[in-house]
């Protein structure tokens, strides 16, 4: 703790405010600054004649007026060491040599570390980069000069200073034409090294630091000076939930202030994430990423006078002021308080909830959304009486869906506290049933704030307990969907995943000829192929009718599989199937409960068959001493993985969660399912029959378009490869494990002594049979079935 300092006769109790901060903004901007560099290089790599094209007509445009370039080449090569000579020269006598230090760090920085890149390169490491950044000729990759004048410009933060700024970079702009009038320089290594500089210097300002511009507390108490306030006494308390600073601060007629102050370098503090939720988002529940300082005192102190005027028990507003360019005050008048998380829950009786929810209706009459209506937001003064803080999260002229947000936010926090049932029957009693009905739709985890979700993560049943209690009330009410996510983290692993597997099979259809692989394949085999595949949607429709007491036509439930092809498109290969026939059963007249419990059923005994016949085919194939496929070893190391993604799946509590939870859901009634199974010995031959099939009937199709292209391999062998690549396509989020079923077959094979471009051209013959052929009857059965109702 500092020694107390004072301002005139008032002292202020305060840490020490340190001399020099890291600023999350620089971390940012370096960051971005990373992103831009690989964007930049990768978009160079893909238009790589587009800017041949462009470097010849600027060498074309420099060589009309050989004059200009002239003067460039002088004018630049001079001024680019005389502009940061004259900055530096500037702040010394301003007594601001620290920055000048800070320049001169990220400029030794940027000339070694642009050498050594440059040699990296040079040396032959990434030769396509090195040809994009040299032009196949002997210059520098990175222009070491240019490198360390941006790092340095960047490091001493010359964008501040607009004339400065606007000579540096007209000074820069002249030295590249000049390189590059020169041909020592390319279009692709001038912007590249550009931004190396500037990564640099971002990372120069993070690592060292810059210097504190917070004002201390003195000129917190100065600033209320003018505003007519009387200090005596001013203590620095705990920042608040967004890490602005508060003081309490005590006047001369004996009340008191609460002091929030907002510092400008704190106004990127959680930019990721604000950015993340409003791209992930719906445009209505978002808020803005990032406001300036006037914005965001503005902001406050608007919703804290709209408060006052709704009624609401907020503190009042008494003040508000900038302090300096670096920071603002909004002083707030005092009141001894404790917030609701302080408060036991035993405490918290019917009246208090009945004051919580009368205090935000007289928010939500005048459109007023507080937004963060958590523990550490609503308080009970000494009277007991409700006070609501934290006004800065608020919005005024708020539309429907936030105001429901607010209610669907205070019925779970409440419900956290003293269980769904009382707190839906206080809100309904001040509320309305009917609010509560609007409201239960934004009843989603993703709506509510952080510290609601981590609390829900232990109390999974909180959610539906406070939906069942609102249906309760309003049994009949019909409310609209309301979707706030544009897109869930899985569709975007789903995307990426699916990109990847795009490049995987253009890359191995590059390597053959589509045309010769279609003409030269013995159509004999091939037919052998398309039967197979075939036979096997007849497979699935008897492995599904077999864990299904109930009666399903035969013809009706193939079509059902064809169709479950065409949703793979859009699906994982583990998915679309699963989803598509428990639709079917339900469609049917079956329990859902039971349509879940029979896909699950058959799913189980899919994966036991899948795991006996990989370890009986693995055994046989491994004790064939004549080939030298030996997946007896291969088994030991599939069996190594598999028990080492076992033991990483139950020792993260996370994933083990997740796991079981999902496990659970799908497994839940299997055992009973299957006891109405073995009841019937039809039917356990038909599932039993119809599972072994489908294995069987996938790896004669791939046996076959292997022997279509004219070479021999065991039947044992191919099983191993099928079923192990099953395992890895099941488990790949992309649509039908595109791309990871295509890499895992060609490698199999080629380690079964398969050449490569065999190899190839059998795996793509093979999916061309089995997962593209089928879409177009997929879809066709698909159509087919929704109309009929089916589906």
């Amino acid at each position: 703790m500092a020694e107390p300092r004072a301002d005139d006769d008032v002292y202020v109790v305060e840490p020490l405010l340190p001399h020099r901060l890291r600023r999350p903004s620089d971390l940012l901007r370096f960051f971005a600054t990373l992103i831009v560099l690989g964007a930049v290089i990768l978009l160079a790599l893909v238009a790589k004649q587009t800017l041949i094209g462009l470097e010849a007509d600027v060498k074309e445009g420099a060589e009309l007026v050989p004059l200009l370039s002239r003067i460039a080449a002088f004018l630049g090569g001079a001024a680019v060491l005389i502009v940061p000579v004259a900055f530096a020269v500037e702040r010394v006598f301003h007594r601001d040599g620290l920055r000048v230090a800070e320049g001169l760090i990220a400029a030794i920085v940027g000339m070694a570390g642009s050498f050594l890149l440059g040699q990296w390169l040079v040396g032959g490491n990434v030769n396509d980069l090195r040809v994009l950044l040299t032009g196949n000729r002997l210059i520098e990759p990175l222009n070491t000069l240019l490198t360390s004048v941006i790092a340095y410009s960047t490091a001493v933060r010359i964008s501040r200073r607009p004339t400065w700024r606007m000579l540096m970079w007209t000074t820069i702009a002249l030295y590249i034409l000049a390189l590059f009038s020169g041909r020592q320089i390319t279009i692709p290594s001038a912007i590249v090294t550009v931004l190396v500089g500037m990564a640099i210097g971002y990372a120069t300002l993070y690592g060292v630091g810059s210097p504190n511009t917070r004002p201390p507390g003195n000129a917190v108490v100065a600033a209320l000076r003018k505003l007519s306030f009387s200090p005596v006494s001013a203590r620095r308390v705990e920042d608040d939930h967004q890490g602005s600073r508060r003081y309490a601060i005590g006047l001369k007629d004996g009340s008191s202030l609460d002091v929030t102050v907002l510092d400008r370098d704190r106004q990127v503090a959680g930019l990721p994430y604000r950015l993340w939720r409003r791209i992930r988002l719906n445009s209505e529940t978002r808020r803005r990423a990032i406001r300036s300082l006037r914005a965001e005192l503005e902001r406050e102190a608007l919703m804290a006078y709209a408060a006052q005027a709704a009624g609401a028990s907020t503190p009042r507003l008494l003040g508000t002021s900038e302090i300096g360019t670096e920071a603002a005050l909004l002083a707030y008048e005092h009141i001894e308080t404790r917030p609701l998380d302080e408060v036991p829950d035993d405490e918290i009786d019917d009246e208090l909830l009945a004051q919580i929810w009368e205090q935000v209706e007289l928010l939500q009459i005048q459109r007023l959304a507080h937004r963060r209506l958590t523990g550490d937001s609503i308080h009970l003064d000494r009277a007991g009486r409700v006070v609501l803080t934290d006004a800065r999260s608020g919005e005024v002229a708020a539309g429907d869906l936030l105001l429901r947000l607010d209610v669907a936010q205070l019925l779970t926090y409440l419900s956290l506290r003293v269980g769904p049932e009382r707190s839906v029957r206080a809100a309904a009693d001040v509320m309305g049933p009917d609010a509560l009905a609007a409201a239960m739709p934004l009843l989603q985890q993703i709506a509510l704030t952080r510290e609601t979700r981590a609390a829900l993560g232990k109390a999974k049943h909180v959610l539906p307990g406070i939906r069942e209690h609102i249906v309760a009330l309003k049994p009949q009410s019909k409310v609209e969907e309301v979707r706030l996510e544009r897109f869930r983290p899985r569709t975007l692993i789903t995307i990426i995943a699916s990109a990847v597997a795009a490049y995987i099979v253009l890359s191995q259809l590059s390597q053959v000829d589509v045309y010769h692989v279609l003409t030269t394949a013995n159509w004999a085999w091939s037919g052998l192929a398309l039967v197979a595949s075939f036979a096997s949607f007849v497979a699935a429709a008897l492995m599904l009718r077999g864990f299904v007491p109930e009666h399903l036509p035969l013809w009706r439930t193939v079509l059902v599989q064809f169709a479950s092809s065409f949703v793979k498109l859009v699906a994982p290969a583990a998915v679309g199937g699963v989803a598509i026939n428990t639709r079917y059963l339900q469609k049917r007249g079956i329990h859902p409960a039971s349509a879940v419990a029979s896909v699950g059923a058959s799913q189980l005994i899919m994966l036991v068959f899948h795991i006996s016949l990989l370890a009986l085919f693995a055994y046989i194939t491994g004790s064939t001493t004549p080939t030298s496929f030996t997946p007896s070893r291969g088994l030991v190391l599939v069996m190594l993985a598999v028990a080492v993604l076992v033991v990483a799946v139950l020792g993260v509590p996370p994933l083990r969660r997740l796991v079981t939870s999902r496990l659970r859901k799908l497994f839940s009634n299997v055992l009973p399912r299957l006891l109405d199974v073995l009841q019937s010995p039809r039917k356990m031959v038909e599932a039993c029959v119809g599972t072994l099939m489908i294995t069987i009937m996938f790896v004669l199709c791939l046996d076959a378009c292997i022997a279509a292209f004219g070479h021999e391999i065991s039947f044992t062998a191919v099983a191993v490869v099928f079923l192990t690549a099953n395992a890895i396509g099941s488990a790949a989020p992309t649509p039908g494990g595109l791309g990871a079923v295509e890499l895992a077959l060609v490698g199999g094979l080629v380690l079964a002594g398969v050449p490569k471009e065999l190899a190839t051209s059998a795996v793509l013959l093979y999916r061309l049979l089995t997962f593209w052929l089928p879409v177009l009857p997929g879809w066709a059965a698909f159509t087919y079935l929704q109309r009929h109702e089916a589906l």
